[in-house]
């Protein structure tokens, strides 16, 4: 293997995402740290990542993604889950819905009780609040106003979504003022990270402002592939370029921030993991941590997918469609305002299926247009989709190696509806939703049901869930955070890697449980904290 540009720099971190731009723009803060950011995909200077709508493009289309998909899923019918996940400078903050969910305050608190100290609400609301630039209500005891990640309401919202909050009063469920707040159960306009009608992804809000500097150095289209250790100290990250293989060296840390599915599939390359499963593969045991893969979750979601002949109120495809779509693209160059600065998922709502207003299990989300197996599915006509997601799914999956070879993806297997509790918890949760779509406040929307189903039959129900359900895009848990004691725990509370030494994994796969909505925000959060910690 010839290895060229041997550089060397205090921390090394491999991950562009929401993560590893807040690690790294944080630590290069102080002029005196040398800082080097390891990309997989390009810039993030595309329209397409830039224009708030371009994402729905980007998902289907497979533009800035790594593409994975998951193992055929028993719980599909054999069908392979859709996993996209942002490879571009941002990660997934530069192709998501920009949706702003914080999760429930109970999360946290559980998960201080599996013996990860320091991580209860109340000790982890600091770091929302320092992330945050909340332009939705100003500063209060929840929302910040200080940070980089500028959270706002949409600019151009559609009058879909009032008729939406009506249907959802008139089924009890209350309007919220705000779900990051004092409350989460209720419904509300969704809170999005844009700033001036454009996306506000991880990259800008904390590389830009630091990238001028001589100490952060960031490095793109660079894959990495190992992890280079001295015995149990982490000291550099291989990582290649073009087919090229470079060296970049960390005189402090090594920080992985992978995401859920790049994390633990880079400590395995570099023999970090199951011993069984690494030997298999015939890569060298550098210690042996069991939990390395295991306990993936991910949100599941249904859609419930309507026509509408409002078509100026609804996106899709027609000839007025093309040509509002045409005037859309004028307005937003010159004003930044129109659909092109949608989220498509404009609405979003708590609820529960226990009722337990305290604790929702279920999000609903309202997208203004047809969303059929994830957009790539095209339909003519306009229409409208409601996403019925699983808060808390008790199905736990895995991440593996399909081989030795870096540039291989991993083999990825959420084991959706493995857990018989998920698809009846599902099931019940869609009947609401049914009901929620059938209410008079979306009278003047109605359409027919691209996929009819009747909420009366709770079997019917359970086979479209089995034909029509995937991820909502949140996986997380692989590189569980715990006690040494817990024999999945991958990381501590300070999230340094069990029985090794200068190695920190720093994203959403620390998590040990699912939040209760969507992941970006804690995964802010967990970045904002881990600085904290890493300063000492």
């Amino acid at each position: 293997m010839i290895v060229v540009n041997q550089q060397e720099f205090d921390y090394v971190i491999v991950g562009g995402g929401s993560a590893g731009c807040c690690v790294a723009g944080r630590l290069s803060e102080d002029l005196n740290t040398s800082v080097c950011l390891l990309e997989a995909g390009g810039p993030d200077d595309s329209v397409f990542v830039k224009a708030p709508l371009g994402f729905a493009a980007t998902a289907s289309l497979n533009i800035n993604s790594w593409g994975y998909e998951t193992v055929p899923q028993a719980g599909f019918n054999g069908r392979k889950g859709f996993q996209p996940r942002g490879k571009v400078m941002g990660g997934s903050s530069s192709v998501n819905a920009m949706v702003y969910t914080r999760g429930n305050p109970l999360d946290y608190d559980n998960w201080s009780a599996l013996g990860n100290e320091g991580w209860s609400y109340q000790e982890v609301l600091p770091y929302f609040k320092k992330s945050e630039h909340n332009e939705c209500f100003g500063e209060n005891a929840y929302r910040g106003v200080n940070g980089p990640v500028n959270v706002c309401y949409l600019r151009s919202p559609s009058p879909l979504n009032q008729a939406f909050i009506q249907a959802c009063n008139e089924q009890g469920i209350p309007f919220n003022p705000d779900y990051n707040g004092a409350q989460q159960f209720g419904v509300s306009p969704a809170q999005v990270t844009q700033k001036n009608g454009e996306r506000w992804n991880a990259a800008r809000a904390y590389l830009d402002p630091h990238r001028h500097q001589g100490n952060l150095h960031v490095i793109s289209q660079a894959h990495a592939s190992q992890i280079m250790f001295e015995g149990k100290r982490a000291i550099g990250v291989k990582y290649i370029v073009n087919g090229v293989t470079h060296e970049v060296r960390a005189r402090k840390e090594v920080v992985v921030s992978g995401g859920a599915f790049g994390s633990p599939q880079l400590l395995m390359l570099s023999g970090v993991g199951p011993a069984d499963h690494l030997k298999d593969l015939g890569i060298p045991l550098v210690h042996e941590l069991p939990g390395v893969g295991q306990n993936l979750q991910d949100h599941i979601t249904t859609v419930l997918i309507y026509k509408t002949s409002k078509i100026n109120e609804a996106m899709g495809f027609s000839l007025k469609g093309a040509l509002n779509l045409v005037k859309s693209i004028l307005e937003w160059r010159s004003k930044r305002t129109g659909w092109i600065t949608s989220n498509v998922s404009e609405t979003q709502g708590f609820v529960s299926t226990e009722g337990n207003t305290a604790y929702p299990n279920i999000q609903l989300a309202l997208c203004t247009g047809i969303v059929d197996d994830h957009a790539r599915k095209m339909h003519l006509g306009h229409g409208y989709t409601l996403h019925v997601t699983l808060m808390r799914p008790k199905s736990r999956g895995t991440v593996t190696l399909a081989s030795r070879n870096p540039m291989d993806k991993p083999l990825i297997d959420p084991a959706f509806f493995k857990h018989p509790d998920d698809i009846e918890t599902l099931v019940t949760a869609t009947q609401l939703g049914l009901r929620v779509m059938a209410s008079p406040g979306l009278n003047a929307y109605r359409g027919e049901m691209l996929y009819e189903v009747d909420h009366n039959q709770p079997g019917q129900i359970r086979d479209f869930l089995k034909d029509h359900s995937d991820t909502e895009y949140h996986p997380v848990g692989t590189c569980k955070m715990g006690p040494v004691q817990d024999p999945l725990a991958v990381v501590d509370a300070e999230l340094r890697v069990h029985g090794l030494s200068s190695l920190r994994v720093i994203d959403a796969s620390v998590m040990p449980q699912l939040v209760t909505g969507n992941t970006n925000a804690p995964t802010f959060m967990i970045a904002e904290k881990a600085v904290a910690l890493m300063r000492g």
